[in-house]
């Protein structure tokens, strides 16, 4: 039977809700929306310019949060963990993101500085991957993001210790309203842990889904001269 993709099965329309789960994730549909044309021809030469096109067009096509995209990264001993993150902006320099850089993904990239970004946005069948090295921005940059971000979100950076084990959740409530307090006093205070990391993508690679499994993959790799290389891939 063909396969989508990722590997899966597709899913038969009307399959029964009930049973195995591996039934049950068979029955799902996918490309159930109206998938949007790509001509990879037609496709500008600088792949920032093609996914500013494409996040515009997701945004108009009500394609939830299309700004959400999901991080991996391994550490020195070359566990991989990946989680999902809000892109800060793309551009000549790279696709930039930020996190306090005691936590577990930023003690990954200090580890190992290779990582790869990707978004998927079923509404539109489309794919964006991106791989490359990840190097923090300065200090004063980092704070200008961090002042950037909504007070809610400052304080909650405040308290810090992400991913640590914590007693309960009265205990974090505290520690927000305390940080909240700190920020209210101070709103030009910086969390000296939190960083902006901008992603030198060695490639970034566009996926457009198709009902009848003619997928089309784009991918464009970095060049010596700082220019692109483009190529088609097999779906």
């Amino acid at each position: 039977m063909e396969r989508d993709s990722t590997g899966a099965e597709p899913a038969k329309a009307g399959a029964p809700a009930g049973g195995s789960l591996r039934d049950r994730l068979r029955s799902i549909p996918v490309f159930a929306a109206e998938i949007p044309s790509f001509d990879p021809v037609a496709a500008p030469g600088d792949p920032v310019e093609l996914f500013t096109q494409w996040l515009d067009h997701a945004v108009a096509a009500g394609v939830p949060e299309p700004h959400v995209m999901n991080l991996a990264t391994s550490d020195a001993g070359n566990r991989v963990a990946s989680r999902f993150l809000i892109l800060k902006d793309a551009g000549p320099r790279g696709w930039s993101f930020a996190t306090g850089s005691t936590s577990p993904k930023g003690r990954d990239l200090a580890a190992n500085p290779h990582a790869a970004l990707a978004c998927y946005w079923p509404r539109v069948a489309r794919q964006i991957r991106v791989g490359g090295t990840v190097a923090p921005e300065s200090p004063q940059t980092s704070a200008a993001d961090f002042l950037a971000r909504s007070a809610e979100a400052r304080a909650e950076a405040l308290v810090g210790g992400q991913s640590a084990p914590m007693e309960s959740v009265e205990q974090h409530e505290n520690e927000l309203a305390e940080a909240r307090s700190r920020v209210a006093a101070d709103p030009s205070l910086v969390a000296p842990q939190w960083t902006l990391y901008t992603l030198r993508p060695e490639y970034v690679e566009f996926w457009q889904g198709a009902k009848d499994r003619n997928h089309i993959r784009l991918r464009y790799t970095a060049a010596g001269d700082g220019g692109w290389d483009r190529v088609l891939l097999r779906p």
